[in-house]
C-alpha cells in the first residue's frame, strides 16, 4: 500500500508541481485519505487530488470476494478557478468521495455520478460530481502486474438540475451540452447550463 501511494504522490507532483496544502482524513473503518492541494503558476486555477483511493483495488460489490490485489484503481482530481468561492473546503467531500469504494464497495469510473448530498465548499451550486475520462492532466501510473494502473479522474461539478437530465440522458450527453455551450466547468460559481 505505502509503495503505491509514494508512487501516486511522484506522479502527481510530476504533473502538478509541489502541493501548497494538505489535509488527512480518517472514516471509521477506513485507510486514511489525504487531499493535495495544488495551484497553477499563475494562481489562477486551483487543483485538488486525493491520495489513498489508490491504496487497494477497487471491488465489483457483486463479487464474492475482493481481490485483494487485481481491480481497478483510482485517485480524484478536481480543477477550479481560485479566488472566488471559499473552494479549499472541499477537502472534506472529496474525501468523503474517495473513501466511497472501501465504505459502499463501489467501482467508480468514468461517466459516473458522484454526490455528497451537500454543497462541495460553501455557497457552492453543486453536490455532485461527474466522473470525467482520465489521461488528460495527469497520465495513467503503471503498476508492476499483476497489478492495475492508477488512473486519475477528473471530477466535473453539475448542478442539480445537469445531475438529473444526466441521469435521463446519460454523461455523453451531458458532456456535449457544456461543450455546445461552452461552459466554463471550472467556474466554482457558475450556473446550470441551458437544459432543453
Amino acid at each position: 500500500m505505502e509503495d503505491v501511494l509514494a508512487l501516486v504522490e511522484a506522479r502527481l507532483r510530476t504533473a502538478l508541481g509541489e502541493p501548497d496544502a494538505r489535509a488527512a482524513v480518517t472514516f471509521l473503518g477506513t485507510d486514511r485519505i489525504e487531499v493535495l492541494r495544488f495551484m497553477d503558476r499563475d494562481g489562477d486555477i486551483v487543483r485538488y487530488a486525493t491520495l489513498g483511493m489508490s491504496a487497494h483495488p477497487m471491488a465489483d460489490p457483486t463479487a464474492a470476494l475482493a481481490d485483494p490485489v487485481k481491480g481497478p484503481r483510482a485517485e480524484l482530481v478536481l480543477s477550479v478557478r481560485g479566488g472566488l468561492a471559499d473552494t479549499d473546503k472541499v477537502l472534506r467531500p472529496l474525501a468523503v468521495l474517495a473513501a466511497s469504494p472501501q465504505v459502499e464497495g463501489v467501482v467508480v469510473a468514468p461517466g459516473a455520478s458522484l454526490d455528497v448530498g451537500d454543497p462541495l465548499w460553501p455557497s457552492a451550486p453543486f453536490s455532485s460530481v461527474l466522473v470525467a475520462e482520465p489521461g488528460g492532466l495527469v497520465e495513467d501510473l503503471e503498476l508492476d502486474a499483476p497489478r492495475d494502473p492508477v488512473r486519475f479522474l477528473p471530477l466535473l461539478p453539475m448542478t442539480s438540475n445537469e445531475a438529473a437530465w444526466k441521469r435521463v440522458h446519460g454523461a455523453q450527453e451531458l458532456q456535449e451540452r457544456w461543450l455546445t455551450h461552452a461552459t466554463d466547468l471550472r467556474d466554482p460559481l457558475r450556473r446550470s447550463v441551458t437544459l432543453d
